[in-house]
């Protein structure tokens, strides 16, 4: 992937009102040995289940073809002769949203009854040159594909989102015809210069509780809106477990000291080698925030000194069920997720001296062997979140 900027995605949802599920389903892909991101938004018919259920199988098509490299228009019409077709309407099953972003920042973008995505470089509009294509198909004669090609620049953002949130306020004084995407432009560019480097999450979120207030708090459709921000990156080093042997723990206090980024500690033994090489001092808290977790510790120059094994398999745990409605709180490993989500490189410097406390077989699972461990955590990181991640046996 571009080094140049990191690639922030985030997707904020609200159901249709009284309904568990959300008929829109959005999903995301990262193709390492490609150093692609495919992103998908899809909105299914209706609300509810059914919905979902045609949305998912719409996304996961649309995913799938998209990796293998298929040409844009046989990518929608593969998918619109896939999907069942409404018998009165005549309209398809579900809309969807294909961005793909390649490794040198070509994004490619393909639209099939979605509102149009809005392109911002800074507050500013992005024009590109769309493609409109008509299927030719028995199923779908006329129907109207449309797709773009651009290269990003950092501080680009890309918003996608269905029709509940462009319709929202449909019927009022206010905008009769629905918020609209010229009023959605005005209100998400004047976010952005309020804070120049507001987050995906921040700006959908913000996107949908509007659309959430113009249709007076009780959503007449779902609604998704899906923001990808081009950015700085923001970098993060986690070191776990002494070295192999003694002679690399000055290799490992001088990649600690200097590394500009966010600095987290897991383990007393590789602070106490930290500390001893580095002369720094290490403060014992005393504040258990969580219970089953020892407490945090300070050590100078350090942004987090926790628990080794135990905290990491929390971590491990938290990120598999983390989604946005999950509330974090103020436990070691609930604050190492929090820096998790707010970076972008994450780079693993993992010593492999076997720690024996650690190898008895009548111990609990979860303490794992922690070079097994963290590359759970990195495949979690990579796949889920879209981070970067590196790590380093020492």
């Amino acid at each position: 992937m571009n080094n140049d900027f990191h690639i922030d995605v985030n997707c904020q949802q609200n159901f249709f009102d009284g309904q568990r599920v959300c008929g829109d389903v959005f999903l995301t892909k990262k193709v390492n040995e490609e150093g692609r991101i495919i992103i998908v938004l899809s909105d299914g018919m209706g609300h509810g289940v059914k919905a979902n259920i045609l949305g998912i199988l719409t996304a996961t098509m649309a995913i799938n073809f998209t990796r293998e490299h298929k040409e844009m228009n046989k990518i929608a019409e593969i998918i619109l002769n896939t999907l069942p077709v409404d018998s009165e309407k005549r309209t398809s099953f579900a809309t969807f949203s294909i961005i793909d972003i390649e490794s040198d920042g070509k994004v490619t973008i393909l639209e099939y009854e979605n509102p149009q995505c809005l392109i911002l470089r800074g507050t500013e509009p992005v024009e590109p040159e769309w493609t409109c294509l008509l299927l030719d198909t028995k199923r779908k004669v006329g129907k109207e594909i449309k797709s773009c090609t651009f290269h990003a620049k950092k501080e680009d953002r890309i918003i996608l989102f269905t029709d509940g949130v462009t319709q929202s306020g449909m019927g009022s004084a206010q905008f009769p015809l629905g918020w609209g995407l010229e009023n959605i432009y005005l209100y998400s560019s004047q976010q952005v210069i309020k804070s120049p480097d507001i987050a995906s999450s921040k700006l959908a979120f913000k996107i949908i509780s509007e659309a959430y207030k113009y249709d007076g708090f009780s959503c007449k459709d779902d609604t998704s809106t899906a923001v990808i921000y081009f950015r700085e990156p923001r970098k993060l080093l986690i070191c776990t477990g002494p070295p192999i042997n003694a002679i690399k723990d000055k290799e490992l206090a001088k990649i600690i000291h200097e590394f500009e980024g966010r600095k987290i500690v897991c383990g007393a033994t590789t602070g106490d080698i930290l500390a001893r090489e580095l002369n720094l001092t290490i403060v014992n808290g005393h504040i258990q925030e969580d219970p089953e977790l020892p407490p945090l510790s300070y050590l100078e120059g350090v942004d987090l000194f926790t628990e080794g094994i135990l905290t990491l398999s929390k971590v491990h745990k938290i990120l598999q069920v983390y989604s946005n409605t999950y509330k974090l709180e103020k436990g070691p490993a609930d604050q190492i997720v929090r820096l998790f989500l707010e970076s972008d490189d994450i780079q693993f410097v993992v010593g492999t001296k076997i720690n024996e406390a650690h190898q008895d077989p009548n111990l609990p699972v979860e303490l794992e062997i922690r070079r097994t461990l963290v590359r759970r955590i990195e495949r979690l990181l990579e796949e889920k979140y879209l981070k970067n991640v590196l790590v380093k046996f020492i």
